[in-house]
C-alpha cells in the first residue's frame, strides 16, 4: 500500500516521538541555519501562519496578485480581510506561475501584494518576480507549504520574500503545524489549540495499516474545502518535535527522495505522462497530468482498488477560467512518493498504472 501524505513506521521508537519534551529555542537555532536574520512563529497550520503575514503586512483591504492553480483554502481568509484576488494563470511544464502573465494591466492602486506559491516543492524565478515587485512597490509572500529545504541560485525558499510560510503535514508525518517566517516585529502571542477528536484520527492515519483500514470507509469523490474563517493558534508539542527529529537527517532524506522521484518521473514519461520540470525541484509531491486521452478520475479510482492512495490537488480550483490553470486541474493526478520508498516500491507502482493503460 502506498500514500501520497507524509507517514511513520509503527515502532517504539516513532510512537515517543509524540511524547517527549520539545524546546523551541534549540528548535529556532537549528531552523537559523535556513532563515538567518529572520523571526520564526510556529502556528498550527499554514493556514494560520499565512493570516499572521497579512496582519504583519498590514495587507487588509487591499488586491492581491495570486495564482489561480491554489488551494481554496486562502478563499475564507481574502474574504475575511477584504482582500481582492487578482488571478494569474500558470505554466504547465512548472505548475508554478506564469511570468508571461505579469504585466501592468494586472496593477491597480489598491494591488500592494503578490502571493508566489512553490507548488509541488519546485521553485518560482524570484529574480524576476523580485524586480517585478519591487517595480509596483508590491510585498511578497512566499507560499513555501510544499517546500521546506528548496532552494533558488543556493539559497533557501523563505528569505526571498517579504514573509513566508510553511505548513508541517506536506512533508512530515504530524497532526497539524504551521510556521511562518518573517522580518521585523513578531507577531501577537497565540492561544493554545483545543485537541479534537479528529486529531486522534489524524494521529492514526500516520501510520499505513490504519490508514489503508480507513480508506474503506472514505468517499473518494467527496471534495475537502474550507468554507469557514478560523483564528490562528499555536501547533501541537508533538509536531514540532518530529519537526525537529527531521531536521537531524534532513539532507540525506531529500537526497533520496529527489532521486526516487526522478526515477519515477522516468517511469511516468515512457508512459506519456506529462511531468514537472525537476530542476531545483524537492518534489514534497510526484506530480505529473495523465496522457490526454486517460481519464484521470478513473485512473485514480483504479489504482485506489490497488492500494495506491493517490491524490488530485488542486482539482477544483479556486479560478478555473485561465487555460493553464484548467487543464492542469482537469489532468493533474499526484502520486506517493516517500524518503523510505526503493526503486522496486516505484516499479510496482509503475507496473499498476501501465495494467490500467492496456
Amino acid at each position: 500500500m502506498f500514500f501520497t501524505h507524509p507517514q511513520l513506521k509503527l515502532n517504539i521508537k516513532n510512537i515517543l516521538l509524540f511524547f517527549k519534551p520539545i524546546s523551541l529555542k534549540k528548535l529556532k537555532i537549528k531552523l537559523a541555519n535556513f532563515f538567518p536574520n529572520k523571526n520564526i512563529v510556529f502556528t498550527d497550520s499554514g493556514r494560520s501562519a499565512f493570516q499572521l503575514a497579512i496582519e504583519n503586512l498590514n495587507l487588509q483591504d487591499s488586491e492581491i496578485l495570486i495564482p489561480a492553480y491554489i488551494c481554496d483554502i486562502f478563499g475564507p481568509i481574502l474574504k475575511h480581510y477584504n482582500i481582492k484576488p487578482i488571478y494569474l494563470d500558470i505554466d504547465l511544464k512548472t505548475f508554478n506561475l506564469d511570468l508571461k502573465s505579469f504585466n501592468k494591466d494586472k496593477i491597480t492602486p489598491k494591488t500592494k501584494s503578490i502571493l508566489v506559491c512553490h507548488t509541488y516543492g519546485l521553485p518560482n524565478d524570484m529574480t524576476k518576480i523580485t524586480e517585478f515587485a519591487q517595480k509596483y512597490n508590491l510585498k511578497i509572500i512566499e507560499d513555501c507549504a510544499h517546500a521546506f529545504g528548496a532552494k533558488f541560485q543556493n539559497q533557501y525558499l523563505g528569505n526571498f520574500g517579504d514573509c513566508a510560510f510553511f505548513s508541517l503535514p506536506k512533508f512530515l508525518p504530524v497532526i497539524n503545524g504551521g510556521m511562518l517566517i518573517l522580518r521585523g516585529r513578531t507577531p501577537k502571542l497565540l492561544r493554545g489549540a483545543t485537541p479534537k477528536f479528529k486529531d486522534l484520527v489524524k494521529f492514526l492515519r500516520l501510520f499505513q495499516f490504519i490508514a489503508a483500514f480507513s480508506e474503506k470507509f472514505r468517499n473518494s469523490n467527496k471534495t475537502f474545502t474550507i468554507t469557514e474563517f478560523s483564528f490562528p493558534k499555536k501547533p501541537c508539542k508533538s509536531s514540532l518535535n518530529i519537526f525537529n527529529y527531521y531536521l537531524k537527517n534532513y539532507n540525506k532524506a531529500q537526497r533520496k527522495r529527489i532521486e526516487l522521484a526522478k526515477f519515477f518521473q522516468q517511469e511516468l514519461k515512457n508512459l506519456n505522462f506529462e511531468v514537472q520540470v525537476n530542476e531545483n525541484n524537492i518534489f514534497t509531491y510526484l506530480s505529473a497530468l495523465v496522457p490526454e486521452n486517460i481519464d484521470r478520475n478513473e485512473l485514480f479510482n483504479q489504482l485506489r482498488k490497488r492500494r495506491i492512495f493517490c491524490s488530485r490537488i488542486w482539482h477544483k480550483p479556486m479560478f478555473d477560467n485561465l487555460p493553464n490553470t484548467s487543464e492542469a486541474a482537469h489532468r493533474i493526478i499526484n502520486f506517493p512518493i516517500q524518503n523510505w520508498f526503493s526503486a522496486k516500491d516505484i516499479v510496482n507502482i509503475a507496473n499498476q498504472i501501465r495494467y490500467f493503460i492496456k
